[in-house]
């Protein structure tokens, strides 16, 4: 198998608990990362990290001869839905262009395959178990121009004669059971990252935006993965493509959806915290329900999740935040 690996985007949450991984596995892992929303101090210091943009091709062109890399895992990009709506040019600059110029760096040199970072958000608005061969129409930017990355990688594939993996990303949350890595940045707007901070806040209080959703509490529904299992599964596509070399899009969730205010409520069991509930006006364009159906990731990879017990995940995000939060007061003392 493979043992030689580059991660673009690899100092960020996702990234850095694939680069864990694979370096716990013995493998060579280049990470190319510009740290603008990545951090250095997630990495193990057995990885090796190149700060550079990857729009800079000619760079990344070198390196890839250089080191004879032959499988890249693309996860550079931006990832703030709301944000997107509000600076378009930045995100197709960052999302699409970047994607665009790292594949042109592919050319004419070792890379045999690239594994990209989608989001079930290409699917836009849903009602039932979502499948891979479902209507694609992104109901937000962020999600256009994943769903652009998945375009331009198919084209280039079928050019270059390199095969893909798009893996259609649902609710990554969790943290790595090392305890070493998690969601640092205030900005991180997920939901488990959110009730985790307010936790250790003498009055929690979270917004939830909408509560006439045709759902069972009015709240809408995810699908929720622990971001460890999500490692896991780029671990095993690597397996795959050694034996078996088709390109693939696989959705990345287990299958099953759980409402904000099922996980909220699930915090509050867990912790025994009360946690002040603010209703808010819903969002444009949210979606209501989304969940994967997972049948083609289990059979093909032979997949089984580890980590999907609820409680496991709040677990873990709760360990993390009290770590983050007490390595904060050791800075400040």
């Amino acid at each position: 198998m493979i043992k030689k690996i580059l991660i673009t985007g690899g100092a960020g949450y996702i990234g850095s608990h694939i680069t864990e991984l694979f370096i716990n596995n013995n493998f060579e892992v280049y990470v190319i990362d510009n740290l603008k929303r990545g951090f250095k101090q997630l990495l193990s210091n057995k990885a090796v990290l190149i700060k550079k943009d990857i729009r800079d091709t000619k760079f990344i062109k070198k390196f890839i001869i250089k080191k004879k890399i032959n499988t890249i895992i693309h996860l550079a990009a931006l990832t703030d839905v709301q944000e997107s709506e509000t600076y378009k040019k930045m995100y197709y600059e960052n999302n699409v262009v970047g994607t665009a110029n790292l594949l042109e760096a592919c050319k004419n040199t070792s890379i045999k395959t690239i594994i990209y970072s989608s989001s079930a958000g290409v699917y836009g608005k849903t009602k039932n178990s979502i499948k891979e061969n479902n209507f694609l129409k992104p109901i937000n930017y962020y999600s256009y121009t994943k769903l652009c990355g998945e375009k331009l990688l198919m084209k280039f594939s079928k050019k270059n004669n390199i095969n893909y993996f798009i893996l259609r990303y649902f609710n990554v949350c969790g943290a790595s059971p090392s305890g070493k890595i998690g969601i640092i940045s205030k900005k991180n707007k997920s939901l488990f990252k959110i009730i985790s901070n307010q936790i250790f806040r003498k009055y929690p209080k979270i917004n939830i935006f909408g509560n006439k959703f045709n759902t069972k509490d009015g709240t809408c529904i995810r699908d929720f993965i622990h971001v460890y299992d999500l490692a896991i599964i780029h671990l095993k596509i690597l397996k795959y493509i050694s034996k078996k070399r088709k390109s693939q899009i696989l959705n990345c969730g287990y299958g099953k959806g759980y409402s904000v205010l099922e996980i909220i409520k699930a915090f509050q069991k867990l912790t025994k915290k009360n946690i002040k509930i603010v209703y808010k006006k819903k969002r444009k364009n949210e979606i209501i329900a989304s969940f994967s159906n997972n049948k083609k990731l289990m059979k093909l990879l032979k997949w089984k999740p580890k980590y999907e017990n609820i409680n496991s995940i709040i677990k873990s995000s709760l360990e993390w935040e009290k770590n983050l939060i007490n390595s904060k007061k050791k800075l400040t003392l």
